[in-house]
């Protein structure tokens, strides 16, 4: 769209210029056709002067010098514009160079046209007239154009300072949570996991809740170091995606809950963003299951389509039809992930009772 901006912006200049210089030979006696034509030509060129800025400004130099060695005493606008181009691309050098050659060249060209020239004074300010014009123009085009870098430069500081304040927010909350959560976690995982190894050497039965106490200090052990390594930006241990999701379904089996996962379609090669969101959908769904809905059974369906993957849990816990949830933390956050991949969630009260939880999520591929 800008680009588009810029080429209809340097077409009306293009035929504004051409009006100027074309209207500018007519207005003094009757010279060749040829001329004529080269005024016009040096005005359209600048069409492309965006593109181009070089080799319009060698077209617009040749019809300056062509126009007046045909007796025409037009200011050269087109070549002024055409200088201010090439600087502001950056071609500085070049342009000084063409130029030489131009300024050069139109004295020359005044002299072969034959014309009957104002007197030499008069010949001698406007050559100094036009060398001021043209030192004029490629100061803009030079200041434009370190103004545009000084622009861009600031853009990229300002990006640079936001990722690194986002950098240090992140190792600042890795800390933080390494501070408060990690020693917590690694005393109920050692202790619950010291107790278990007590009894099964007094030939004692463990408990169940025992063992799932140490299966979810594990497992809430090994979360916690993978999002401070996704905190770090460290990369030496993979997310956790739906390869994972037969563990959620073994851990919330060993505290009581008849948990199933079935898994529909050919799997997929997902991206890493769809397949960790998969996963986090599973587990909060699981982990509400178990904390919140008093629920026997649950059911994990995964099913696999060419373009999307779908993630269905349900239960049979206390939830009543027609019952609005209060969306928790847990909720608002699948909600987020989903939406955030461009996907939809339903999660309410079945009809038969209990509670689903069914999200869709497309997955793009690569042809």
């Amino acid at each position: 769209m800008s680009a588009t901006r810029s080429d209809l912006r340097d077409a009306a200049v293009a035929v504004g210029v051409a009006a100027i210089l074309l209207f500018d030979g007519l207005s003094g006696p009757q010279r060749p056709a040829t001329g004529y034509a080269l005024l016009v030509i040096g005005g359209l060129a600048l069409a492309v002067r965006g593109r181009y800025p070089v080799a319009v400004l060698v077209v617009c130099g040749l019809c300056a010098v062509g126009y007046r060695a045909a007796g025409f005493e037009v200011f050269a606008v087109a070549y002024l514009v055409a200088v201010y181009s090439a600087v502001r691309a950056g071609h500085r050098l070049t342009t000084v160079v063409i130029s030489l050659v131009v300024l050069v060249g139109l004295p020359g060209a005044a002299l072969l046209s034959g014309a009957e020239g104002a007197g030499a004074a008069v010949n001698q300010a406007r050559g100094v007239l036009e060398f001021a014009w043209l030192i004029a123009a490629g100061a803009a085009g030079e200041a434009l154009r370190q103004a545009e870098r000084w622009a861009d430069e600031a853009e990229r500081t300002r990006e640079e300072i936001a990722l690194r304040r986002a950098g240090e927010e992140r190792l600042h909350l890795a800390r933080e949570l390494h501070d408060s959560l990690t020693h917590q976690i690694s005393v109920i995982k050692v202790h619950a996991e010291a107790v278990v190894h007590l009894a099964q050497r007094r030939g004692e039965q463990v408990p169940e809740a025992l063992v799932a106490i140490r299966d979810a200090g594990r497992e809430a052990s090994r979360e916690l170091r993978a999002t401070l390594e996704a905190l770090r930006d460290d990369d030496s241990a993979p997310p956790r995606g739906l390869a994972h999701v037969p563990d959620l379904v073994r851990q919330a089996q060993t505290v009581g809950l008849e948990a199933t996962l079935t898994v529909e379609g050919r799997r997929l090669d997902l991206p890493a963003a769809v397949d960790r969101t998969a996963y986090r959908i599973v587990q909060e769904s699981l982990t509400n299951v178990t904390r919140h809905a008093a629920a026997a059974t649950a059911s994990v369906r995964i099913g696999y389509q060419p373009d999307a993957v779908s993630i269905r849990v349900d239960d049979d816990g206390r939830a009543e039809p027609g019952l609005t949830p209060v969306p928790g933390i847990g909720l608002l956050g699948m909600r987020e992930r989903v939406t955030a991949l461009g996907g939809r969630l339903r999660a309410e009260a079945r009809d038969e009772g209990g509670f689903t939880v069914h999200a869709v999520l497309p997955v793009e591929r690569t042809p």
